[in-house]
């Protein structure tokens, strides 16, 4: 589809704002973005492959906290785009700042990712000017300390810049038939642990076990909350009904001890994004 005819398919706003990033992604000449392989990231990614060709490189960051199985998603999604892809290494959980999980946890991983796109920049000597992530415009309010660390470390956020929301990025995905239009949001696995909680390895691997085999049962978006010894489960509404309906949670609670869990929940507020930050008003002593 020509970028004609992904403007014929939107709404005239979104295709106004379609024509802002694109516009904006001129004045570049060159970037580097931040490719985790969501649905924010892989639109920031394609826009700015379709813009700028060989100049704009993805960089996808590998740690213990990025589910299994998104490192070949991500490859498998820079193919399909056309961008160039690579790889680096965080190590966050060797950031103690990192591992004690405070309220600001996000600021030292996004400070870890700025300093390998950094590096990834002088690595290449200045043929990249620009780095960019996918932060949108519904992510503006919400409490995102990585957004600071970003605007800190000059990463620069176009889709907020142009007033992308949400809804937006799905739109155009669409009528570029990227694959990631309709998946659900995604988040690192440490968001899964609650605030003052360590981030270990192995709780960890435990949040990814048990989320993969919540997926493998056919449900599309789900969080398990790391409660310890507590596996609290968050699923949309609907989802809610089936686990009883069609007699899962046997099922689910012995697969999930297996993970290591020794008690399974299942939330009744369902699934919401940043559950864990409404537990903020008490730590910050916020209204």
């Amino acid at each position: 589809m020509t970028n004609d005819d992904s403007r014929a398919a939107l709404t005239e706003t979104t295709a106004e704002k379609l024509g802002q990033l694109e516009a904006r992604l001129e004045t570049m000449e060159s970037a580097i973005v931040a490719f985790s392989g969501g649905v924010d990231s892989t639109f920031l990614a394609a826009a700015a492959h379709r813009v700028l060709g060989d100049r704009a490189l993805a960089v996808t960051a590998v740690s213990a906290s990025y589910p299994e199985g998104e490192i070949d998603k991500a490859r498998t999604l820079a193919e399909l785009i056309g961008i160039r892809m690579e790889l680096v290494y965080t190590d966050e959980l060797d950031n103690p700042d990192y591992v004690k999980n405070a309220p600001d946890r996000c600021f030292h991983c996004k400070s870890a990712l700025a300093d390998k796109m950094d590096e990834l920049a002088q690595h290449y000597a200045g043929s990249f000017e620009h780095l960019l992530y996918g932060a949108i415009a519904d992510d503006v309010g919400d409490y995102r300390p990585g957004m600071k660390a970003a605007a800190d470390r000059g990463i620069e956020a176009p889709l907020i810049e142009t007033g992308f929301t949400k809804q937006d990025v799905r739109d155009v995905s669409r009528v570029w038939d990227l694959p990631t239009w309709d998946d659900p949001a995604s988040a690192c696995l440490s968001s899964r642990i609650p605030y003052g909680t360590a981030v270990t390895p192995e709780a960890l691997s435990m949040i990814d076990r048990a989320e993969q085999t919540l997926k493998a049962s056919g449900f599309r978006q789900v969080r398990v909350r790391h409660h310890g010894d507590i596996a609290r489960i968050e699923l949309p509404p609907e989802d809610l009904v089936r686990v009883i309906a069609e007699g899962m949670n046997r099922s689910i609670s012995e697969s999930l001890k297996e993970v290591g869990y020794k008690y399974v929940t299942l939330d009744l507020e369902g699934y919401r994004t940043g559950s864990l930050n409404e537990v903020l008003v008490d730590i910050q002593g916020a209204d």
